[in-house]
């Protein structure tokens, strides 16, 4: 065999081996989908309509969550099961160099008065806007696919997955369901079903209707969406996002007191923001 055909033979088991990696999800991983082998298994989510914000009655309700209203979702998409981990973000910073700067909360050493550590499976925390942006260009151009945080609207769709409630498994707080705080704002705990004080590994709760793992709980997640004081007073447009100084983080997190982590709740950060309880999740649109 000549050199130039064992090096085309070599790309094909190369490409071989990737191809099935990224075709075969692990069981726990059924009926999700890879763009890559190095790529976040992600699900398709269909379109619909839900009521997109919480009733006045809503224990915990903030202003900034109403006035509800209902969304239509019109066209598929699709979005990470879990949030990026640590070793997804850590492929990235080896593979980019990417290496902002912040001695007071780093990606690698998150610590809050340094007892916090994670796995290479806990969510990577400590990232800010324009850190899970970075990521998710970087992620496009390996996989060939336009990746990008979700909107507002389809994270809290995705996140409902089909509930009403205040939370997908129904109106009121668990800790067997969701990594939560204290009931008093703000410091970590362990009760119940919660074992872990900071973060947890992903996956580690029970999954919502659409197969997605803590939308509720462990970290708040980055949207696309700029910061708004409420639905009627409408932000920047996502197109314009990149030129906010604020945006939307849902779902709650190991930090904070449980009547916060609910599918309608939202709050308005500096996009420069870089914290321990702060994540994010990819998505991208579908055809």
């Amino acid at each position: 065999m000549s050199k130039g055909s064992s090096l085309l033979l070599t790309l094909l088991l190369v490409a071989a081996h990737v191809c099935a990696a990224a075709s075969h999800p692990t069981p726990r991983e059924a009926g999700t989908f890879r763009d890559c082998a190095i790529c976040d298994p992600m699900r398709v989510i269909p379109p619909g309509q839900f009521l997109m914000g919480s009733p006045a009655s809503e224990p915990g309700r903030e202003a900034t969550e109403g006035p509800r209203h209902r969304v239509s979702i019109a066209k598929p998409f699709a979005i990470g099961v879990y949030d990026v981990t640590v070793a997804e973000y850590r492929r990235f910073v080896e593979a980019t160099g990417y290496a902002p700067r912040n001695p007071r909360c780093d990606w690698q050493h998150p610590s809050v008065r340094r007892h916090m550590i994670q796995t290479p499976e806990d969510p990577v925390v400590c990232v800010n806007w324009g850190d899970a942006r970075a990521y998710l260009r970087w992620l496009s151009q390996v996989s060939g696919h336009p990746y990008r945080l979700p909107t507002e609207a389809e994270w809290e769709y995705a996140a409902r997955a089909g509930s009403a409630a205040a939370r997908p498994w129904g109106p009121d707080p668990d800790s067997n369901h969701a990594n939560t705080g204290t009931d008093t704002c703000c410091s970590p705990q362990v009760r119940n079903g919660d074992r872990w004080p900071y973060t947890s590994p992903v996956g580690s709760f029970p999954p919502n209707a659409f197969g997605l793992f803590d939308m509720i709980g462990n970290v708040w997640q980055w949207t696309m969406d700029c910061g708004s004081q409420d639905y009627s007073h409408p932000a920047a447009t996502v197109a314009d996002a990149t030129t906010c100084a604020t945006h939307i983080i849902r779902g709650g997190g190991w930090f904070h007191p449980p009547q916060v982590a609910r599918s309608a709740a939202r709050v308005a950060d500096d996009s420069g923001l870089r914290v321990p309880d702060i994540g994010f999740r990819v998505a991208r649109s579908v055809p």
